[in-house]
């Protein structure tokens, strides 16, 4: 198994923090972002990979932190080329840009780069690889309706099975959100490519999401815990003092 950590993005509401600097490697606590998720993938010992998307304006600073970087893992930095908000590739594309460049036909785990959680992701493997086949999302009760609003919004059934995906709807029929954890199988990787040559959104994985769920099976994982998506300076702020002491 593989793991990909989509940190191409220019964060550009958490200016001046990141205009030198990309979101993923700002210090939350003792750590950056991404050191915080190296670690949490560790949990998965199938993973012997992980690839960190970045672009070109900050290939440079993530290639000084990965020479301290530790992990049990192998990481390999992929520059998407990009410069500016303008031309980056988006999401998906920046995840079928690194499936080809290493020709991988593993199953994979993706993380979008922004986000801050206090759970492990080892059950969340095991879960998604009990049915291998298949897609499977983490997902995560926020609690309010009215804040879902601004997420990828989850249904599920009775059994929690997802029945339905609905990105930054105006009215959310739940307050389940989707945390950006996914996983691919590797048998069915090739759905990347069909979705974007079928000229849908490119930038944000929900609406792959909503795309891929008429096709095929997409299971739902359930996380409590803290978590934080790391959007704008009050919720950098929040998550800091969630996690001054890691």
């Amino acid at each position: 198994m593989k793991a990909v950590i989509l940190a191409a993005g220019y964060a550009t509401r958490l200016y001046p923090l990141t205009k030198e600097r990309p979101k993923p490697l700002l210090l939350i606590g003792k750590r950056t972002i991404a050191d915080h998720m190296i670690q949490k993938l560790g949990d998965i010992k199938e993973i012997d990979t992980i690839y960190i998307v970045t672009n070109q304006k900050f290939y440079g600073v993530f290639s000084d932190w990965a020479k301290s970087a530790k992990s049990s893992k192998k990481i390999i930095l992929e520059n998407d080329g990009s410069t500016t908000n303008d031309d980056r590739l988006g999401a998906i594309g920046d995840i079928r840009l690194t499936l080809e460049r290493h020709a991988i036909d593993d199953d994979i785990i993706v993380l979008a780069g922004d986000n801050m959680f206090d759970w492990g992701l080892k059950d969340f493997g095991n879960f998604a690889m009990r049915k291998s086949g298949s897609f499977s999302i983490g997902a995560y009760d926020i609690g309010d309706r009215k804040k879902a609003s601004i997420y990828g919004v989850v249904e599920v059934d009775e059994k929690g099975d997802m029945v339905n995906f609905l990105e930054k709807p105006q009215d959310p029929p739940s307050s389940l959100i989707a945390t950006g954890i996914y996983y691919f199988p590797q048998d069915k990787l090739n759905l990347v490519t069909q979705f974007l040559k079928a000229g849908d959104e490119k930038d944000a994985p929900g609406h792959f999401i909503q795309w891929l769920r008429r096709k095929e099976e997409v299971r739902c994982y359930l996380f409590k815990g803290v978590w934080y998506d790391i959007g704008d300076m009050e919720s950098y702020r929040k998550a800091s003092l969630s996690f001054q002491e890691k």
